[in-house]
């Protein structure tokens, strides 16, 4: 797989800037940056606040933030709008994920954006899109318990929320794909347009394929912790060590290849086990006996064996676990970024391969995850700012400049 460090990526000629915070935001900015856009992210002068938050979302800044230069000012004033509003006015892409009206009162609303750059690409991150609730406050659990999501994960009278921010990062890749579609019109029309994902509606899409199993078989979907299951064998088992590896032998070729590996002659041999239907039926009496097949191996013997058979199977892993997988350890998988508070991480890259064969390759790390304000000086003077009216601005508390600060501090040292 080749290096990506000195080669053209899809969206290099692309420039954004990117008013965002959390998780949607950043998610989406982050998909343009991976693939070479220039991602400008406008920050607070004291640094986004997702940059300080604890618990389960300490790691929101670290995996969405890198790629992207950090600009820290004070929006409130005359001269940090008009900062911000040079940079849009050269800008493909403006980004932005707060409450409805927000931008609007900081005068960067799409209407005014659109007076000064007709060909801006201007995408909105919302909880909903035009509608009823539009104006509604939205989290990504608020969406997945009314969207039914947390009811599908759950348990019929216990819904739970995804083990991750499943539609926030969703709803990003929506905003995304639209981004790109509205980049493709203006190549034709020269002009922009708004684009707006939402939260919402991104998880009706995810619970779509339920509401669509209503629709055909008339029957309302329970929890996919109770479901019922279509194949025969989609289940967790336990090896000889009690570790747990899920199995799903999905088709009748796959039964007849899971039988030949573990010479399961008997049952190969059972007509009635023949169709995958056949084997629904019979599942009181097969899943015992499966059962007992893989207590009485190893893990590694088990899952080495259903690998040669062509059967889907999974460990069942942690988070953690992903740190040392081999496979995403090849080939760029995970990237080795240094945090901006100390210390480093290896996160995973986009999900995406371009390119083919020897020539493939996976977008990588072109700058690390920036500090707050560490790159304003550079992009107010790539702007048009001389270095006196910068100067200025950092005086009185405008614009803040980490990098100057971080080079004071190595000169004092």
């Amino acid at each position: 797989m080749g290096d990506t460090t000195n080669q053209p990526l899809p969206l290099q000629s692309i420039k954004v800037i990117e008013f965002t915070h959390m998780v949607m935001g950043p998610a989406a900015g982050g998909i343009l940056a991976d693939l070479g856009a220039e991602v400008i992210k406008v920050e607070p002068y004291q640094g986004d606040n997702t940059r300080r938050l604890k618990g389960s979302g300490a790691g929101y800044f670290a995996m969405y933030n890198r790629n992207k230069k950090s600009l820290a000012l004070d929006l409130k004033s005359d001269e940090g709008r008009a900062l911000a509003l040079q940079l849009i006015d050269g800008a493909d892409v403006v980004i932005e994920n707060f409450r409805h009206g927000a931008m609007d009162r900081l005068g960067f609303g799409y209407e005014a954006l659109k007076e000064r750059n007709p060909g801006i690409i201007y995408c909105s991150l919302k909880g909903f899109l035009s509608g009823p609730y539009e104006n509604r406050t939205a989290l990504d659990e608020v969406t997945q318990m009314m969207g039914g999501l947390a009811y599908m994960t759950g348990l019929p009278d216990r819904p739970l929320r995804a083990g991750t921010s499943v539609v926030d990062i969703t709803g990003g890749m929506f905003g995304v794909i639209g981004i790109l579609a509205a980049l493709q019109q203006r190549q034709h029309t020269g002009e922009g347009q708004r684009v707006t994902s939402s939260l919402f509606e991104t998880t009706a899409f995810l619970v779509g394929q339920h509401m669509a199993q209503q629709a055909v078989t008339g029957e309302e979907p329970p929890p996919m912790s109770v479901r019922r299951s279509a194949w025969s064998i989609y289940d967790i088992f336990h090896s000889a060590e009690g570790e747990r590896v899920f199995v799903g032998v999905v088709s009748d070729t796959l039964w007849r290849a899971f039988c030949e590996e573990f010479g399961l002659d008997s049952l190969a041999a059972d007509e009635s086990l023949a169709t995958n239907a056949g084997r629904v039926g019979a599942r009181e009496t097969l899943i015992p006996q499966i059962e007992a097949l893989f207590a009485s191996l190893s893990k590694d013997d088990m899952m080495q064996r259903l690998d040669r058979a062509g059967v889907p199977f999974a460990p069942i892993n942690k988070p953690a676990d992903l740190f040392n997988d081999p496979h995403l350890n090849h080939g760029g998988g995970l990237l080795d970024l240094e945090l901006p508070e100390g210390g480093s991480a290896r996160l995973p890259a986009l999900p995406i391969e371009l390119g083919h064969g020897s020539e493939s390759r996976r977008p990588g790390l072109r700058h690390d995850l920036p500090t707050a304000g560490q790159h304003s000086a550079e992009i107010a003077r790539a702007a048009g700012l001389t270095d006196e009216a910068i100067h200025d601005l950092i005086e009185r508390g405008i614009l803040r400049d980490e990098a100057g600060v971080q080079q004071q501090e190595t000169a004092n040292a």
